[in-house]
């Protein structure tokens, strides 16, 4: 080989070869983890009878876990940075099924909301450490964009898996294997990823850590997502949950005046600045505040108003979870690399809107197949098609060494969108619902059945009123997605990773190459 050839050869990044055995296992804990949100909602009744947890403390088996995965999440980010993706990935899987078996022995309620409590905390560390791993492994644009479409497409699908799986594991076996199901996937996917990922040398930030970042954050993330979960159970002017949103908003504001001032910030404020990555956090996590109050209507309506068994709402989510992975794997993917991430993300977002605006016409008597397919359908194939280019572009011009906290951005805007969703829809549904008992209380007096009856509609018509909001939340979710995110279509073959100070670079070719 000429010399001259020889040193062109030598200057192209090599791809890793293991990439996408590594990128299963990957995949594979990102369902563990995002299935757990919701498969354990399913076994709870279960698990709350057996234990003897009551319904004031029940609320912490969910809470315990948001809380500490959303406290934690960008505290976990700066972890796999310093410490390395791989190391920290297979130490939150580990930690993730140990957590789990603790849960599944659970005697009492102090050992469950322990157990959960523990998952979140190595859910945090897991969650970043996976999808930053991604954005170091994958740098050639169009293989970028399959594994950020198969990624996205679980990311998007998981929450409906585990409604499906919790139902069969709750009425066939035992609720507590919706906890034993974790300790499989986990082994595999650590056993995996020790074999077959490798951590790309130089990617690793060897500043040391911000431990001012790291209590101001926690403790200011902790309090937001605190405060949305008591404001639906005790409303938004209960003094507490006031206090909490006043706390979240000086801890936070102190966070980011302390990351301006220290050398080796938690979270650089480049991060969160440039215009794409602030627009993708913000839509996503708006996005997201949407779906999550929707599977909530929606599993209520399935199971309470309509009658269905756990194991037949969790069927009923399969069109969305379909509509999920062929807009991921089908359309984003093979556009991604052809047109910029605009225009993915705002069609897709209006898509999501027009399955959602379907669903504001909900009744009783409504049909699953002339309705809420459909309605799932265009919801699943809107948001898949906008989550796969949020996912990669999330990531993209960011210094290797801070693709750790920027991957954990993209999970703290979905934990907190969910957390502001699941209060926000509720107490609009809640509200809406009331006022239809009052205004038809003559109705309701006619006899049992007719009381019966005008309930069901009161909850329908408070479900209908929050996905009016829902609908709204997509549509802005669209515009802030065409406005703020200005980047190019990518550029063919791969690009040379910048830096954050190379803005202009970056608008030019966002999918960057991260030299092995």
């Amino acid at each position: 080989m000429p010399k001259s050839a020889e040193s062109a050869a030598l200057a192209q990044p090599t791809a890793d070869p293991s990439r996408w055995k590594a990128l299963v296992f990957i995949a594979l804990a990102q369902l563990m983890v995002v299935l757990d949100a919701t498969i354990v909602n399913i076994a709870l009744p279960s698990a709350q009878q057996d234990l003897g947890i009551s319904d004031g403390n029940r609320q912490w088996v969910i809470t315990a876990y948001a809380l500490a995965f959303g406290g934690l999440l960008l505290f976990g980010g700066r972890i796999a940075d310093l410490w390395g993706r791989k190391n920290t990935f297979i130490t939150g899987l580990l930690g993730f099924a140990a957590a789990s078996a603790l849960g599944g022995a659970a005697t009492g309620e102090a050992m469950m909301l322990g157990a959960r409590a523990l998952q979140g905390a190595f859910g945090a560390l897991l969650a970043p450490a996976a999808l930053s791993l991604l954005a170091v492994m994958f740098t050639d644009g169009k293989e970028r964009a399959k594994a950020f479409g198969i990624y996205g497409a679980i990311a998007g699908g998981g929450g409906a898996v585990g409604l499906i799986l919790g139902g069969f594991l709750t009425e066939y076996l035992n609720w507590r294997w919706t906890f034993f199901v974790n300790i499989p996937f986990a082994i595999v996917a650590a056993v995996g990823a020790f074999l077959v990922i490798r951590e790309p040398a130089g990617a690793r930030n060897r500043s040391s850590l911000d431990i001012p970042g790291v209590v101001l954050s926690t403790l200011g993330l902790v309090s937001l997502v605190y405060g949305f979960t008591r404001a639906e159970s005790d409303g938004w002017n209960d003094p507490v949950t006031l206090g909490l949103f006043v706390a979240s908003a000086v801890l936070l504001l102190a966070f980011v005046w302390t990351e301006s001032k220290v050398r080796s910030p938690l979270l650089p404020l480049r991060v969160i600045t440039n215009r794409n990555r602030g627009g993708v956090y913000l839509s996503l996590g708006l996005a997201v505040i949407s779906m999550f109050g929707l599977f909530l209507f929606l599993t209520y309506y399935l199971q309470v108003v309509k009658g269905y068994s756990p194991v037949k709402t969790g069927f009923a989510f399969l069109p969305m979870i379909a509509g999920m992975i062929t807009g991921s794997t089908q359309i984003g993917a093979r556009l991604m690399t052809r047109v910029a991430p605009r225009y993915l993300m705002a069609p897709g977002f209006l898509l999501a809107s027009l399955g959602m605006l379907l669903l504001t016409q909900i009744e009783v008597g409504s049909s699953y197949p002339a309705l809420i397919l459909p309605a799932q359908l265009l919801l699943g194939l809107g948001m898949g098609t906008a989550f796969m280019p949020a996912m990669s572009l999330a990531t993209i011009g960011v210094d290797p060494a801070d693709a750790g906290v920027a991957s954990a951005m993209v999970n703290t805007s979905q934990q907190v969108g969910g957390a502001i969703g699941t209060a926000l829809l509720n107490t609009i549904a809640a509200s809406a619902t009331t006022e239809f008992l009052v205004s038809h209380a003559a109705e309701a007096s006619r006899g049992k059945e007719a009381a019966t009856a005008v309930q069901a509609q009161a909850m329908v018509h408070g479900y209908s009123s929050a996905i009016w909001w829902a609908v709204g939340i997509l549509v802005t979710s669209a515009v802030i997605a065409f406005t703020f995110i200005t980047t190019g279509r990518p550029q063919p073959g791969p690009a040379v990773a910048g830096s954050d100070g190379a803005a202009g670079a970056e608008a030019e070719t966002p999918v960057p190459v991260i030299a092995h």
